[in-house]
């Protein structure tokens, strides 16, 4: 078996946290899917009482790594008025160019969701949504960052008829070795079709997440397919089009349930949104 050098070890855990935890943000509209599967989320919490399931996979393909995380579950519950409580359990597989894959439990993600400002005519909803990344994978064998980090969004959104865009800015902050705290940003156009059918598409940018590394711009489409009341399949896939190259995909179940009403509306529900 091929021993990874210290570098390459220190690449692959900094390369499977940025892509686990920024695919696997998540928050879901009332008629739309928002968060995954995208990389660009929104400010909207569950609503108090109410609980929402993913059980997904992501993939990060780049030139000298792929990153997998399959499967991985993810739990959001509205613990009060406009505050959502956020977890995320992902089992990793980082496979170096040329090198041996390795596989195991990758860092956990937990945050709250607080939405500031609630949409209204003449302005949009606007939020928050910190999320600290655990080091639970192991850092040694490249599933895991080494160290606690942190990433700090804020998120807007404005919804007509069936269109919905949203997106924001924030920073991630990572003091683990070799790695680099860097901005964010991305803005997302989604339609809900009719049928349970829902697609977007988005724009998401990041600096440089490591100091021998580059920042990255790229262009991912995907959406949701209502399939029972309460369950629906998520899919998105996309790639860079500047700076570092990589291709991403998420797939994904996502189940809702428990008190307040669903921000996920029944496959027969119309697609107009208040």
């Amino acid at each position: 078996m091929r021993v990874l050098s210290p570098s390459v070890r220190r690449w692959a855990g900094i390369r499977l946290a940025v892509a686990g935890a920024a695919l696997a943000a998540v928050a879901v509209a009332r008629s739309a899917t928002a968060g995954p599967p995208f990389l660009t989320d929104d400010p909207e919490p569950v609503e108090p009482g109410h609980w929402e399931a993913y059980l997904f996979g992501t993939l990060d393909s780049a030139r000298d790594l792929r990153s997998v995380a399959a499967p991985a579950f993810e739990v959001n519950f509205g613990a009060a008025r406009e505050t959502q409580l956020h977890l995320v359990v992902p089992l990793a597989t980082t496979t170096p160019g040329g090198g041996e894959p390795a596989h195991g439990l990758g860092d956990v993600e937990v945050g709250v969701k607080l939405r500031l400002v609630e949409e209204g005519p003449g302005r949009p909803q606007v939020g928050v949504f910190p999320m600290l990344e655990l080091p639970t994978g192991d850092a040694g064998r490249g599933l895991g960052n080494g160290r606690l980090w942190a990433r700090l969004p804020l998120w807007l959104q404005k919804s007509r008829g069936p269109w919905t865009t949203y997106g924001g800015v924030g920073y991630a902050v990572n003091r683990a070795s070799g790695a680099r705290s860097y901005p964010f940003a991305g803005w997302l156009l989604q339609r809900v079709l009719g049928g349970g059918l829902t697609l977007g598409a988005e724009a998401y940018a990041r600096g440089a997440d490591a100091a021998a590394g580059r920042g990255a711009t790229l262009l991912d489409a995907g959406g949701s397919l209502d399939l029972a009341r309460g369950l629906s399949l998520l899919f998105s896939g996309g790639r860079t089009v500047a700076g570092e190259r990589h291709a991403v995909a998420y797939v994904g179940l996502y189940w809702t349930w428990g008190g307040g009403a669903s921000r996920r509306p029944p496959p027969a529900a119309a697609p107009a949104r208040d």
